[in-house]
């Protein structure tokens, strides 16, 4: 039942949105139509779904932007701090060209200069992480650094000062190599020593830091930490010791949350919760139920595998549990994956410990149906391959492409699928592209589409589909140590010229661009300020203007058999021909222009794209019509808005009695 349910939410998702970009609501059997359209010709061409929304967020929406400890720091050994397992991989020389974070940004040194970029950006919130190693040199709360702690509260205090929130995540992939010498993540104790350090951070800061995350981007410390290896400790086991880390992590999340909430709450009023990081996957045939339920299982090996137990049930999603399970069956001899099991109290205390659903997105994948076999790995356990579509823009790094579009999909799978009974905002928590350190430094265009189509995907999620995403992060507020690739990718707003010991910054033009979508608030005018926005916008319905009413196969309409029964329309006018707009599209679209209107609200006429009224026969004519009439407003920039499927023109094919049981 799980399997067909999350198929189902996946085809939805997909056709959906692409059947309500600037609809209101529609009719369910027109919903139904218009997604056969998708299906069968292609209106879920990209022309359609990435269509650019010209408006403003939610008054109150936040914007931000971000950095992590180990990235930007420096000050490897100084104050007493502790050393991460980033700083032991860049000592051993695993990092490109022998780069290590022992400088970084040198951010320890430079709160201020640091403080004054972000005014300059004019966001009113700053995401950044705190080194663990920093506060508790050993990763115990037996041993602490006040030099460590003293230069988070010069942090804090000067954001407060600058009218700027701190939202501060306890950890980000640095993990005090005194704990990994113990096993890290896979020892239990490591539960217990995060729960004591997160108590010690709320009890200092938390007076003034109100947005807590526990754990930012888990799936990258238990995949590339514990499982491939390529990221420190190294570890190269997906067979327990990844499975594990996770089960470890979400505990640890847990107590913290737990920590915060019995005995900091009441006094702090803050929030905690954590930001989980995911791609969205697509199925590479739609039609296709194998590759719909395959794209799926991607999403719950990547996103489920923390946010179900959080969110859901205290537990693993069921499509991972079964797939673990049935690989054992199938390899008695070699098992892919062992996935620790939560006790009852375990699970009791996990679900529901998110006051928010924190998000970091970048990309997405197409995913097809593939046997695994016995091969260790999400995709050997999950039986799928993911691929990408070599048309989506690619970036320094060789796993983030441009697909803005999954970014809506994902809002809208995550609301589904995770908040549909807990009912919590989404903040996303991080989003955004690394640049080659040679090419564009500062003249970074190619950030700035990325940046711009994915705030406006968001924005589409808000606006059209009604999901609560209250905050976007930008990562990040400066180029910084980019862990195995070292200072070779750079995802800064603010260029950091790393062969000047000073570390200057220099704002970049994507600085500029989201300082600009900040002040505006997004792209348009506020939507609660209708009476900005009508000035314009112009609207019109097909019946009144169209003409044509029986040319290239369209069906009659109501208004059709009204106009031509005698004695019912004044001066036995009829809109046989109207204003011709069927054959004047681009004379209609001149004029729009020449009243410099940013939108067109206009309706579809029923019988002309569906004769019958049903979807055994689509008029093909009419489809194009439709078509064209969208290319020629976005080649002039105006923004269409499909005000209803049917506006009074109702075909006369489908009787009174179909038509009530459409509506």
């Amino acid at each position: 039942m799980q399997i067909q349910i999350n198929i189902q939410i996946h085809k939805l998702i997909g056709f959906y949105i692409d059947c309500t970009v600037n609809m209101q609501k529609c009719f369910v059997l027109v919903l139904v139509n218009c997604c056969r359209f998708s299906d069968s010709t292609g209106m879920t061409s990209p022309r359609v779904r990435d269509l650019f929304l010209n408006e403003s967020f939610p008054s109150g929406f936040q914007w931000a932007t971000s950095s992590e400890s180990f990235k930007v720091e420096g000050g490897w050994a100084e104050g007493g701090k502790g050393e991460t397992i980033w700083d032991r991989f860049g000592h051993e020389h695993k990092v490109l060209n022998n780069q290590t974070a022992d400088l970084a940004c040198d951010s320890f040194h430079k709160v201020d200069y640091d403080t004054y970029l972000l005014r300059g950006l004019q966001v009113d919130t700053y995401q950044f992480s705190l080194s663990w190693a920093r506060i508790f040199p050993s990763g115990h709360k037996d041993t602490q650094s006040e030099e460590g702690v003293l230069y988070y509260h010069k942090l804090i205090d000067a954001l407060i000062e600058s009218g700027i929130q701190p939202v501060v995540t306890l950890y980000h992939w640095d993990l005090p190599q005194a704990l990994q010498d113990h096993g890290g993540w896979t020892n239990q104790s490591t539960v217990e020593a995060f729960k004591d350090y997160a108590d010690f951070c709320f009890s200092r800061f938390g007076d003034r830091v109100k947005t807590w995350n526990t754990l930012s981007s888990p799936w990258v410390v238990s995949h590339a930490g514990y499982g491939t290896g390529k990221h420190p400790p190294e570890i190269k086991d997906y067979v327990v010791a990844s499975y594990q880390a996770t089960h470890n992590m979400l505990k640890s999340h847990a107590e913290a949350w737990h920590v915060y909430n019995n005995k900091y709450r009441k006094t702090q009023g803050g929030q905690v919760g954590i930001a989980l990081n995911s791609d969205w996957a697509e199925p590479v045939d739609p039609s296709r139920p194998e590759d719909i339920a395959a794209a799926d299982r991607y999403l719950q090996f990547m996103l489920g595998w923390f946010a179900h137990p959080i969110f859901v049930n205290g537990d693993y999603p069921a499509i991972l549990k079964t797939q673990i399970e049935q690989k054992r069956a199938e390899c008695p001899h070699s098992a892919p994956a062992v996935l620790p099991v939560f006790t009852h109290d375990e699970s009791q205390r996990i679900h529901g410990t998110a006051d928010f659903f924190g998000l970091n997105h970048y990309t997405s994948r197409l995913v097809n149906h593939s046997d695994g076999g016995c091969t260790p790995g999400p995709q050997g356990v999950g039986d799928f391959q993911a691929h990408v579509d070599p048309s989506w823009p690619s970036t320094a790094s060789d796993w983030i492409y441009s697909s803005p579009w999954g970014l809506r999909r994902l809002l809208n799978y995550i609301s589904i699928e995770y908040l549909n009974i807990t009912k919590v905002p989404v903040y996303i928590t991080g989003n955004g592209m690394p640049s080659e350190y040679s090419v564009d430094t500062l003249e970074d265009t190619g950030r700035i589409k990325y940046m711009r189509s994915y705030i406006n995907e968001a924005l589409k999620a808000i606006i059209e589909d009604g999901v609560d995403v209250q905050r976007f992060t930008v990562q990040s507020l400066m180029d910084g140590f980019e862990g195995q690739q070292g200072y070779s990718e750079r995802f800064g707003l603010h260029h950091v010229n790393f062969e000047d010991p000073d570390r200057p910054r220099t704002p970049k033009q994507s600085a500029y661009f989201y300082s600009q979508v900040v002040k505006q608030n997004g792209f348009g005018f506020p939507r609660d300020d209708l009476s900005k926005v009508e000035a314009f916008v112009t609207k019109l319905v097909s019946f009144q203007i169209e003409g044509s009413w029986r040319a290239q196969g369209k069906g009659l309409s109501i208004w059709d058999k009204f106009a031509h029964t005698p004695l019912r329309v004044h001066n036995s006018d009829n809109g046989d021909t109207a204003c011709d707009s069927y054959n004047k599209i681009d004379e209609d679209v001149e004029v729009l222009k020449k009243l410099r209107v940013t939108h067109y609200r206009f309706s579809m006429s029923w019988p002309r794209l569906l004769p019958d009224g049903t979807n055994s026969y689509v008029n093909e004519a009419g489809l194009n019509y439709y078509r064209r009439l969208l290319d020629a407003l976005a080649a002039a920039n105006i923004q269409p808005q499909v005000g209803s499927c049917t506006t009074l023109d109702f075909g006369m094919a489908l009787s009174i009695n179909n038509r009530e049981r459409c509506v």
